[in-house]
Protein backbone atom coordinates (compact mmCIF):
# COMPACT_ATOMS: atom_id res chain seq x y z
CA UNK A 1 0.00 0.00 0.00
CA UNK A 2 1.14 3.69 -1.03
CA UNK A 3 2.58 5.42 2.44
CA UNK A 4 3.72 8.90 3.01
CA UNK A 5 7.50 6.66 2.98
CA UNK A 6 7.12 4.24 -0.39
CA UNK A 7 5.00 1.44 -0.47
CA UNK A 8 4.66 -1.42 2.15
CA UNK A 9 4.17 -4.80 1.74
CA UNK A 10 5.02 -8.27 3.06
CA UNK A 11 7.10 -10.71 1.71
CA UNK A 12 4.98 -14.08 0.16
CA UNK A 13 7.90 -15.84 1.40
CA UNK A 14 6.07 -16.94 4.99
CA UNK A 15 3.38 -18.61 2.87
CA UNK A 16 4.74 -22.04 2.26
CA UNK A 17 3.63 -23.66 -1.36
CA UNK A 18 6.56 -24.11 -4.28
CA UNK A 19 4.38 -24.20 -7.20
CA UNK A 20 2.04 -21.84 -8.39
CA UNK A 21 -1.05 -23.27 -7.47
CA UNK A 22 -0.21 -23.89 -3.99
CA UNK A 23 1.24 -20.26 -3.64
CA UNK A 24 -1.96 -18.92 -4.96
CA UNK A 25 -4.13 -20.87 -2.96
CA UNK A 26 -2.62 -19.64 0.28
CA UNK A 27 -2.75 -15.41 -1.07
CA UNK A 28 -6.35 -16.45 -1.68
CA UNK A 29 -6.93 -17.68 1.75
CA UNK A 30 -4.84 -14.88 3.65
CA UNK A 31 -4.36 -11.65 1.38
CA UNK A 32 -8.08 -10.79 1.37
CA UNK A 33 -8.35 -10.93 5.48
CA UNK A 34 -5.29 -9.09 5.91
CA UNK A 35 -6.24 -6.10 3.54
CA UNK A 36 -8.80 -6.10 5.17
CA UNK A 37 -7.17 -4.91 8.43
CA UNK A 38 -4.28 -3.40 7.26
CA UNK A 39 -5.67 -1.04 3.85
CA UNK A 40 -9.37 -1.79 3.24
CA UNK A 41 -9.97 1.55 1.68
CA UNK A 42 -7.04 1.46 -0.76
CA UNK A 43 -5.24 -1.01 -3.27
CA UNK A 44 -2.64 -3.00 -1.03
CA UNK A 45 1.00 -4.05 -2.86
CA UNK A 46 2.33 -7.49 -2.73
CA UNK A 47 5.63 -8.67 -2.30
CA UNK A 48 5.50 -11.92 -4.21
CA UNK A 49 7.95 -14.31 -3.90
CA UNK A 50 7.93 -17.44 -6.66
CA UNK A 51 10.05 -20.49 -7.09
CA UNK A 52 11.41 -21.25 -10.15
CA UNK A 53 8.91 -23.94 -10.57
CA UNK A 54 6.14 -21.25 -9.61
CA UNK A 55 8.03 -19.18 -11.87
CA UNK A 56 7.19 -21.01 -15.01
CA UNK A 57 4.00 -21.82 -14.12
CA UNK A 58 2.59 -18.53 -13.82
CA UNK A 59 4.20 -17.73 -16.97
CA UNK A 60 1.47 -19.52 -18.68
CA UNK A 61 -0.63 -17.33 -20.03
CA UNK A 62 -4.00 -18.53 -18.65
CA UNK A 63 -2.44 -18.63 -15.42
CA UNK A 64 -1.23 -15.29 -15.63
CA UNK A 65 -4.83 -13.95 -16.62
CA UNK A 66 -6.37 -15.90 -13.90
CA UNK A 67 -3.74 -13.71 -11.34
CA UNK A 68 -4.45 -10.60 -13.02
CA UNK A 69 -8.20 -10.65 -12.70
CA UNK A 70 -7.70 -12.23 -8.86
CA UNK A 71 -5.54 -9.19 -7.87
CA UNK A 72 -7.72 -6.54 -9.92
CA UNK A 73 -10.99 -7.85 -7.92
CA UNK A 74 -8.72 -8.28 -4.70
CA UNK A 75 -7.50 -3.82 -5.32
CA UNK A 76 -4.33 -5.57 -4.76
CA UNK A 77 -1.03 -5.05 -7.33
CA UNK A 78 2.22 -6.68 -7.31
CA UNK A 79 5.61 -4.24 -7.15
CA UNK A 80 8.04 -6.18 -5.80
CA UNK A 81 9.24 -10.26 -6.35
CA UNK A 82 11.72 -12.00 -4.34
CA UNK A 83 14.27 -14.26 -6.48
CA UNK A 84 16.77 -14.82 -3.89
CA UNK A 85 15.32 -18.74 -2.87
CA UNK A 86 14.89 -20.68 -6.44
CA UNK A 87 13.71 -23.92 -5.03
CA UNK A 88 12.05 -25.41 -1.97
CA UNK A 89 12.29 -22.82 0.73
CA UNK A 90 9.70 -24.66 3.37
CA UNK A 91 9.22 -27.94 5.43
CA UNK A 92 12.71 -29.32 3.52
CA UNK A 93 16.05 -28.69 4.83
CA UNK A 94 17.03 -25.02 3.23
CA UNK A 95 20.52 -24.40 4.71
CA UNK A 96 22.92 -23.02 1.88
CA UNK A 97 21.09 -24.52 -0.14
CA UNK A 98 19.07 -21.25 -0.23
CA UNK A 99 22.26 -20.30 -1.81
CA UNK A 100 21.99 -22.38 -5.21
CA UNK A 101 21.66 -22.44 -8.46
CA UNK A 102 23.87 -19.49 -7.64
CA UNK A 103 25.13 -16.56 -10.33
CA UNK A 104 27.53 -18.73 -12.04
CA UNK A 105 24.51 -20.67 -13.49
CA UNK A 106 22.88 -19.77 -16.39
CA UNK A 107 19.98 -21.49 -14.51
CA UNK A 108 19.83 -18.34 -11.90
CA UNK A 109 19.92 -15.85 -14.88
CA UNK A 110 17.08 -17.71 -16.48
CA UNK A 111 14.81 -17.81 -13.40
CA UNK A 112 15.66 -14.16 -12.85
CA UNK A 113 15.20 -13.30 -16.25
CA UNK A 114 11.52 -15.00 -16.28
CA UNK A 115 10.89 -13.12 -12.88
CA UNK A 116 11.54 -10.04 -14.67
CA UNK A 117 9.06 -10.49 -17.50
CA UNK A 118 6.35 -11.46 -15.34
CA UNK A 119 6.88 -8.22 -12.96
CA UNK A 120 6.83 -6.47 -16.26
CA UNK A 121 3.44 -7.78 -17.04
CA UNK A 122 2.26 -7.43 -13.76
CA UNK A 123 3.71 -3.89 -12.42
CA UNK A 124 0.84 -1.17 -12.27
CA UNK A 125 2.01 2.02 -14.94
CA UNK A 126 4.26 4.20 -13.39
CA UNK A 127 5.84 2.50 -10.78
CA UNK A 128 9.03 0.97 -10.45
CA UNK A 129 9.19 -2.43 -9.79
CA UNK A 130 12.26 -4.35 -7.99
CA UNK A 131 13.22 -8.05 -7.81
CA UNK A 132 15.56 -8.92 -5.10
CA UNK A 133 17.83 -11.38 -5.44
CA UNK A 134 21.01 -13.73 -3.41
CA UNK A 135 24.66 -12.15 -2.91
CA UNK A 136 25.62 -13.90 -5.71
CA UNK A 137 26.70 -16.91 -3.99
CA UNK A 138 27.61 -19.11 -0.96
CA UNK A 139 31.74 -17.95 0.50
CA UNK A 140 32.02 -21.51 1.74
CA UNK A 141 31.34 -22.49 -1.54
CA UNK A 142 34.68 -21.66 -2.70
CA UNK A 143 38.27 -21.03 -2.12
CA UNK A 144 39.83 -17.54 -1.69
CA UNK A 145 41.95 -17.93 -4.32
CA UNK A 146 38.74 -18.93 -6.60
CA UNK A 147 37.11 -15.44 -5.49
CA UNK A 148 37.66 -13.16 -8.23
CA UNK A 149 36.85 -15.38 -11.17
CA UNK A 150 33.56 -16.34 -9.30
CA UNK A 151 33.02 -12.94 -8.79
CA UNK A 152 33.29 -11.79 -12.75
CA UNK A 153 31.19 -14.95 -13.61
CA UNK A 154 28.56 -13.87 -11.71
CA UNK A 155 28.71 -10.03 -12.86
CA UNK A 156 28.85 -11.12 -16.23
CA UNK A 157 25.75 -13.31 -15.61
CA UNK A 158 24.07 -10.66 -13.94
CA UNK A 159 24.29 -8.36 -16.10
CA UNK A 160 22.54 -10.34 -19.12
CA UNK A 161 19.78 -9.96 -16.98
CA UNK A 162 20.43 -6.17 -16.82
CA UNK A 163 20.20 -6.81 -20.80
CA UNK A 164 17.03 -8.36 -20.21
CA UNK A 165 15.56 -4.92 -18.07
CA UNK A 166 16.83 -2.77 -20.42
CA UNK A 167 14.81 -4.11 -23.41
CA UNK A 168 11.91 -4.26 -21.22
CA UNK A 169 12.50 -0.57 -20.67
CA UNK A 170 12.82 0.10 -23.94
CA UNK A 171 9.84 -1.86 -24.52
CA UNK A 172 7.26 -0.74 -21.96
CA UNK A 173 8.71 1.99 -20.56
CA UNK A 174 8.81 -0.19 -17.30
CA UNK A 175 11.47 0.43 -15.16
CA UNK A 176 12.75 -2.96 -13.23
CA UNK A 177 15.97 -3.51 -10.87
CA UNK A 178 17.56 -6.17 -9.59
CA UNK A 179 18.21 -5.47 -5.73
CA UNK A 180 21.59 -7.76 -4.39
CA UNK A 181 20.82 -8.77 -0.82
CA UNK A 182 24.25 -9.27 1.16
CA UNK A 183 23.77 -11.76 4.02
CA UNK A 184 26.52 -13.65 6.55
CA UNK A 185 28.28 -15.53 4.42
CA UNK A 186 27.08 -15.06 0.89
CA UNK A 187 29.86 -14.17 -1.31
CA UNK A 188 28.89 -10.24 -0.79
CA UNK A 189 28.46 -10.95 3.12
CA UNK A 190 27.40 -7.01 4.10
CA UNK A 191 27.22 -3.95 3.10
CA UNK A 192 30.86 -3.09 2.81
CA UNK A 193 31.75 -5.96 0.58
CA UNK A 194 28.45 -4.87 -1.60
CA UNK A 195 30.08 -1.53 -2.52
CA UNK A 196 33.13 -3.10 -3.33
CA UNK A 197 31.59 -4.96 -5.60
CA UNK A 198 30.19 -2.22 -7.20
CA UNK A 199 33.05 -0.21 -7.54
CA UNK A 200 35.81 -2.98 -8.50
CA UNK A 201 33.59 -5.52 -10.37
CA UNK A 202 30.22 -4.29 -11.36
CA UNK A 203 31.15 -0.60 -13.02
CA UNK A 204 34.49 -1.93 -14.56
CA UNK A 205 33.38 -5.03 -16.60
CA UNK A 206 29.67 -3.19 -16.42
CA UNK A 207 30.41 -0.25 -18.51
CA UNK A 208 32.65 -2.10 -21.44
CA UNK A 209 29.49 -5.14 -21.22
CA UNK A 210 26.47 -2.28 -22.28
CA UNK A 211 28.79 -0.01 -24.23
CA UNK A 212 29.52 -2.64 -26.56
CA UNK A 213 25.79 -4.23 -26.62
CA UNK A 214 23.97 -0.91 -26.82
CA UNK A 215 26.76 0.62 -29.02
CA UNK A 216 26.04 3.94 -26.20
CA UNK A 217 29.13 6.00 -24.34
CA UNK A 218 30.48 4.84 -21.09
CA UNK A 219 28.22 7.32 -19.04
CA UNK A 220 25.20 5.53 -20.62
CA UNK A 221 26.32 2.33 -19.66
CA UNK A 222 27.01 3.59 -16.23
CA UNK A 223 23.48 4.89 -16.26
CA UNK A 224 22.12 1.49 -16.89
CA UNK A 225 24.08 -0.49 -14.33
CA UNK A 226 22.83 2.17 -11.64
CA UNK A 227 19.32 2.02 -12.09
CA UNK A 228 18.86 -1.57 -13.04
CA UNK A 229 21.37 -2.79 -9.83
CA UNK A 230 20.50 -2.39 -6.51
CA UNK A 231 20.50 -2.97 -3.11
CA UNK A 232 18.27 -4.78 -0.89
CA UNK A 233 18.92 -3.45 2.53
CA UNK A 234 17.56 -6.51 4.84
CA UNK A 235 17.43 -4.66 8.22
CA UNK A 236 18.40 -8.46 9.74
CA UNK A 237 21.24 -9.13 8.23
CA UNK A 238 22.66 -5.94 8.65
CA UNK A 239 22.17 -6.14 12.23
CA UNK A 240 23.68 -9.20 12.14
CA UNK A 241 27.09 -7.47 11.22
CA UNK A 242 26.64 -4.82 13.52
CA UNK A 243 26.65 -2.39 10.61
CA UNK A 244 25.52 1.62 11.36
CA UNK A 245 23.34 2.04 8.99
CA UNK A 246 24.03 6.30 9.28
CA UNK A 247 26.91 5.23 7.67
CA UNK A 248 26.33 2.68 4.93
CA UNK A 249 23.29 5.03 3.72
CA UNK A 250 25.70 8.00 3.99
CA UNK A 251 28.47 6.30 1.96
CA UNK A 252 25.66 4.54 -0.79
CA UNK A 253 24.28 8.60 -1.16
CA UNK A 254 28.27 9.42 -1.92
CA UNK A 255 28.81 6.55 -4.45
CA UNK A 256 25.03 7.28 -6.29
CA UNK A 257 24.19 3.70 -5.45
CA UNK A 258 20.56 3.11 -5.13
CA UNK A 259 18.65 0.98 -2.47
CA UNK A 260 15.73 -0.31 -4.14
CA UNK A 261 14.12 -1.99 -0.95
CA UNK A 262 13.98 -1.85 2.51
CA UNK A 263 13.41 -5.38 4.24
CA UNK A 264 11.82 -4.77 7.23
CA UNK A 265 13.43 -7.68 9.06
CA UNK A 266 14.77 -8.32 13.18
CA UNK A 267 17.53 -10.62 13.97
CA UNK A 268 17.97 -12.34 17.90
CA UNK A 269 20.51 -10.90 20.34
CA UNK A 270 21.97 -10.79 23.30
CA UNK A 271 24.65 -9.23 26.42
CA UNK A 272 26.01 -11.54 27.92
CA UNK A 273 26.46 -10.94 31.41
CA UNK A 274 29.76 -12.02 33.50
CA UNK A 275 28.43 -14.45 35.84
CA UNK A 276 29.08 -17.78 34.32
CA UNK A 277 25.73 -19.39 35.13
CA UNK A 278 24.37 -16.71 33.94
CA UNK A 279 25.79 -16.40 30.64
CA UNK A 280 25.18 -20.63 30.39
CA UNK A 281 21.20 -19.48 30.66
CA UNK A 282 21.89 -16.79 27.46
CA UNK A 283 23.06 -19.78 25.58
CA UNK A 284 20.47 -22.25 26.45
CA UNK A 285 18.28 -19.68 25.38
CA UNK A 286 20.23 -19.11 21.86
CA UNK A 287 19.83 -23.01 21.80
CA UNK A 288 15.84 -22.99 21.82
CA UNK A 289 16.16 -21.46 18.39
CA UNK A 290 18.08 -23.66 16.82
CA UNK A 291 16.64 -25.66 14.19
CA UNK A 292 17.53 -27.52 11.24
CA UNK A 293 15.62 -26.29 8.47
CA UNK A 294 17.43 -22.53 7.66
CA UNK A 295 21.00 -21.57 8.29
CA UNK A 296 21.15 -19.30 11.43
CA UNK A 297 24.72 -17.83 11.25
CA UNK A 298 25.97 -15.80 14.73
CA UNK A 299 28.61 -13.20 14.51
CA UNK A 300 29.61 -13.25 18.27
CA UNK A 301 31.10 -9.43 19.38
CA UNK A 302 34.42 -9.89 21.51
CA UNK A 303 35.28 -8.29 25.09
CA UNK A 304 38.80 -7.59 22.78
CA UNK A 305 36.37 -5.75 20.14
CA UNK A 306 36.77 -8.09 17.29
CA UNK A 307 34.36 -9.36 15.92
CA UNK A 308 34.21 -13.73 15.82
CA UNK A 309 31.87 -15.76 13.01
CA UNK A 310 29.75 -19.07 13.20
CA UNK A 311 28.80 -20.17 10.20
CA UNK A 312 25.57 -21.77 11.71
CA UNK A 313 23.81 -21.66 15.73
CA UNK A 314 25.44 -25.09 16.39
CA UNK A 315 29.05 -24.13 16.16
CA UNK A 316 28.55 -21.13 17.81
CA UNK A 317 27.11 -23.32 20.97
CA UNK A 318 29.57 -26.01 20.55
CA UNK A 319 32.21 -23.24 20.76
CA UNK A 320 30.47 -21.63 24.12
CA UNK A 321 33.55 -22.16 26.49
CA UNK A 322 36.00 -20.67 24.10
CA UNK A 323 34.25 -17.72 22.94
CA UNK A 324 34.83 -14.68 24.79
CA UNK A 325 31.37 -13.32 24.12
CA UNK A 326 30.15 -9.84 24.78
CA UNK A 327 27.34 -10.03 22.78
CA UNK A 328 25.75 -12.44 20.08
CA UNK A 329 23.61 -11.80 17.26
CA UNK A 330 21.91 -14.17 15.28
CA UNK A 331 20.62 -14.75 11.93
CA UNK A 332 16.92 -15.32 12.72
CA UNK A 333 14.03 -13.91 10.97
CA UNK A 334 12.15 -13.39 13.94
CA UNK A 335 8.81 -11.00 14.27
CA UNK A 336 9.25 -7.40 13.83
CA UNK A 337 6.30 -6.39 16.47
CA UNK A 338 8.24 -8.44 18.90
CA UNK A 339 11.51 -7.20 21.13
CA UNK A 340 11.59 -9.46 24.08
CA UNK A 341 12.47 -12.71 24.04
CA UNK A 342 12.95 -13.47 27.57
CA UNK A 343 16.90 -14.19 27.89
CA UNK A 344 17.08 -12.40 23.99
CA UNK A 345 16.48 -9.63 22.36
CA UNK A 346 15.20 -8.72 18.85
CA UNK A 347 17.23 -6.53 16.82
CA UNK A 348 14.06 -4.13 16.17
CA UNK A 349 15.69 -0.74 17.40
CA UNK A 350 17.77 -1.12 14.39
CA UNK A 351 14.50 -1.16 12.58
CA UNK A 352 13.26 1.85 13.89
CA UNK A 353 16.97 3.25 13.33
CA UNK A 354 16.96 2.88 9.78
CA UNK A 355 13.48 3.84 9.40
CA UNK A 356 13.72 6.79 10.54
CA UNK A 357 16.86 7.84 8.69
CA UNK A 358 14.50 7.22 5.55
CA UNK A 359 11.61 8.97 7.44
CA UNK A 360 14.13 11.92 7.41
CA UNK A 361 15.51 11.91 3.75
CA UNK A 362 13.81 9.00 2.04
CA UNK A 363 16.06 6.54 -0.38
CA UNK A 364 14.10 4.45 -1.32
CA UNK A 365 10.17 3.62 -2.59
CA UNK A 366 10.08 -0.05 -1.32
CA UNK A 367 9.70 -1.08 1.80
CA UNK A 368 8.74 -5.13 2.57
CA UNK A 369 8.18 -6.48 6.37
CA UNK A 370 10.15 -10.27 5.62
CA UNK A 371 9.21 -12.72 8.29
CA UNK A 372 9.69 -16.12 7.25
CA UNK A 373 10.74 -18.41 10.06
CA UNK A 374 6.96 -18.74 11.26
CA UNK A 375 7.10 -22.52 11.09
CA UNK A 376 10.41 -23.11 13.24
CA UNK A 377 9.45 -20.53 15.86
CA UNK A 378 9.40 -21.99 19.35
CA UNK A 379 5.28 -22.59 20.12
CA UNK A 380 4.77 -20.12 22.53
CA UNK A 381 5.85 -17.55 19.66
CA UNK A 382 3.25 -18.61 16.98
CA UNK A 383 0.10 -16.72 16.15
CA UNK A 384 -2.45 -17.64 13.48
CA UNK A 385 -0.44 -16.66 10.32
CA UNK A 386 -3.18 -14.11 9.26
CA UNK A 387 -2.56 -12.66 12.50
CA UNK A 388 1.04 -12.42 12.63
CA UNK A 389 1.16 -10.88 9.40
CA UNK A 390 -1.51 -8.28 9.72
CA UNK A 391 -0.07 -7.22 13.39
CA UNK A 392 3.18 -7.63 11.48
CA UNK A 393 2.00 -5.01 9.13
CA UNK A 394 -0.11 -2.40 11.60
CA UNK A 395 3.22 -2.33 13.72
CA UNK A 396 5.27 -1.27 10.40
CA UNK A 397 2.32 1.20 8.86
CA UNK A 398 2.73 2.86 12.34
CA UNK A 399 6.59 2.99 12.36
CA UNK A 400 5.97 4.88 9.03
CA UNK A 401 3.05 7.02 10.19
CA UNK A 402 5.32 8.09 13.25
CA UNK A 403 6.12 11.23 12.56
Amino acid sequence: MQTQFGHLTYCTNIHAGESWDDHFAQLQKHLPAIKKEIAPDRSMGIGLRLSDEASVDLSKSDNLSTFKQWLKAQHAYVFIMNGFPFGGFHRTVVKDKVHAPDWTTPERERYTSRLAHLLSELLPEGMEGGISTSPLSYRYWHVEKQLPEIFEESTLQLLRVVDQLIQIKQATGKSIHIALEPEPDGLIGDGKEFINWYTDYLIPIGVPYLSRLYGCDKDAAERYIRQHIQLCYDVCHFAVNFEEHAVMISRLKELGIKVGRIQISSALKATFPSAPEDRQATVNAFARFDESVYLHQVVSLQQSGQYKRYRDLPEALADKDKDSAKEWRAHFHVPVFEEDYGKLQSTQSDIRELISIHKHTPFTSHLEVETYTWEVLPEEKKLPLTESITREMQWAKGLLSDL
